[in-house]
């Protein structure tokens, strides 16, 4: 009877150190009650959605011990100003695309979006695998910033136009919305560029302001209504093979959390990275189908002749940028160096992209003329 009781009493006084160990260490954990400014409105599927739900998941690994309140874009600061209200402790964190800091970190548009670079899975394979999370680490600690990878999307558009492009003729002088380092290309070519927040690009289109404009994926321009106002659909997305966005945390925030906190963080984001590239690619094509079908719009193949000429204007920029910054030259030299080394995978290890549409008759659909 005695082993008995003191047995009983062993396996409870066990369970009771292993409940207070537990119980000490959910109340060790950092409790976190930041604000998460939006670049974009989070209503904008892909492009914004996966922010809140980062957030949502945080709140769910950590028990609530973690709670970042969503602020839509203009509630605290403008979605272009979300890098220097991050920096200057204005704000705790922000969900946010890289790029509208090229002026003060030329390296940071890189991040966002590099015209003629990486598609999504090779970008999050550099980003995760191949140190560019580390080195952009180091490059944003100077602005107080740690940025976290967390989301990547499809390719955008390469632009709503009253007319198809054809020729790079009809560049010169043209009054065009686009961002990053696309829009240092257009304007090396002779485009009047201007970057207006996607709130005003349908009026600024409507009234004239402008004359075309290149803002997301097609479920994104499709709820923008941009088809109301152009009808030529510009495609592929040569500024933007992959479109990516971040956490940013103000440095001194990130620095007074414990390692678990941290943790949750990193490993939110890169389930945020998953759940971009999937809700992205998962929307595209139905998007992109009711655009022609339900409103008349025409997806227009940009010509292969003027796609050259853009990388070669692509080029020159690249050089300039590198030439002056060197922080901008280490990392686009890491991102090319990457694609050297996987250039023969990406060509080889998948089947040619125009393989369905050549032989439709393989699959039962019509994949030639609709090209899916």
């Amino acid at each position: 009877m005695l082993k008995r009781v003191t047995k009983h009493a062993l396996a409870i006084g066990v369970a009771a150190a292993v409940t207070a160990g537990v119980t000490a260490g959910a109340q060790a954990q950092d409790k976190v009650r930041w604000q998460m400014t939006m670049g974009f409105p989070s209503t904008l599927p892909a492009l914004a959605d996966t922010g809140p739900w980062v957030a949502e998941q945080l709140d769910k690994m950590s028990g609530g011990n973690i709670d970042l309140r969503v602020f839509e874009p203009g509630k605290l600061v403008k979605g272009t100003e979300v890098y220097d209200a991050v920096s200057s402790g204005k704000v705790d964190s922000g969900y946010v695309w890289a790029g509208y800091e090229i002026g003060k970190l030329p390296a940071s548009a890189l991040y966002g979006a590099v015209p003629f670079g990486m598609e999504p899975a090779q970008f999050a394979a550099w980003m995760l695998e191949k140190g560019g999370q580390e080195m952009m680490e180091e490059i944003y600690a100077p602005q107080n910033i740690v940025p976290l990878f967390c989301g990547t999307i499809s390719p955008e558009s390469a632009g709503w136009f009253t007319f198809p492009l054809e020729s790079l003729d009809q560049v010169e002088g043209l009054k065009i919305r686009f961002a990053g380092l696309g829009g240092e290309i257009l304007q090396k070519l002779g485009a009047s560029v201007t970057l207006l927040p996607g709130s005003e690009l349908f009026e600024a289109l409507e009234k004239g302001v402008i004359d075309a404009t290149e803002f997301s994926l097609p479920v994104v321009d499709e709820q923008l209504g941009f088809y109301k106002v152009a009808k030529f659909y510009h495609l592929p997305g040569w500024h933007q093979p992959s479109t990516n966005q971040y956490l940013y945390i103000n440095k001194e925030k990130w620095d007074a959390l414990d390692d678990q906190t941290q943790a949750m963080f990193r490993t939110a984001c890169t389930a945020g990275v998953a759940k971009s590239i999937a809700r992205a690619e998962g929307t595209q094509g139905a998007a992109l189908q009711r655009l022609q079908e339900e409103h008349g719009v025409e997806a227009v193949e940009v010509p292969e002749e003027v796609l050259v000429e853009l990388k070669k204007a692509a080029n020159e920029v690249m050089a300039e940028y590198s030439a002056k910054d060197e922080n901008f030259k280490r990392v686009y030299d890491s991102m090319t160096a990457f694609m050297a080394e996987n250039a023969q995978w990406h060509r080889m290890g998948y089947l040619p992209r125009d393989w369905r549409a050549n032989h439709p008759e393989l699959y039962g659909d019509d994949a030639a003329t609709t090209g899916n």
